[in-house]
């Protein structure tokens, strides 16, 4: 049984035009298509949470789209896998903080980034133009992650001010 079938027809048509539209966005950003629509389902599911067999017929795809969609998203690290209590079946679960989770991964990619640019900056030269401007980029990834870290704390005090818990 899905979890839409809480919801009215309407409400189901609804949830999957959402779905579908955030889905979209996140394909237009460079997600994989079936991942980012496995993701929007998940978001949008009320547990946050859905077997294999409930996506399948909520998203109208096969089984196999399900799990190719749910490998590159447990390997991107945004969702778990859960075995149902008194069950063999696996439940498919977002993490709790995903976004948080997510910028908080990025800092570390934009780190190591950081540091090779630095290092091809020497490589360069720093009086070249290829090594300026590269200096310039790892220069951009610094205040980036300094802003993103300060931007990440900000948003913990919000939630924890908005009554959600604090991280």
């Amino acid at each position: 049984m899905s979890e839409m079938t809480t919801t009215s027809a309407g409400d189901d048509a609804a949830v999957s035009r959402f779905v579908e539209r955030f889905a979209a966005e996140l394909t237009e950003a460079g997600m994989q298509r079936m991942a980012a629509r496995v993701f929007a389902a998940l978001l949008a599911s009320d547990t946050a949470s859905m077997t294999s067999a409930e996506l399948a017929d909520q998203l109208q795809i096969s089984p196999a789209a399900v799990s190719g969609a749910i490998r590159y998203l447990s390997q991107v690290g945004m969702v778990s896998r859960e075995r149902e209590p008194g069950s063999r079946r696996d439940r498919y679960v977002l993490h709790n903080e995903v976004w948080y989770e997510t910028m908080t991964r990025r800092d570390a990619i934009l780190t190591r980034w950081e540091k090779v640019l630095r290092d091809g900056s020497e490589i360069l030269g720093t009086d070249t133009a290829a090594g300026r401007r590269t200096a310039e980029t790892a220069e951009f990834f610094e205040f980036l992650q300094s802003e993103m870290l300060s931007m990440l704390d900000r948003w913990r005090v919000r939630k924890a001010a908005k009554g959600g818990q604090e991280a």
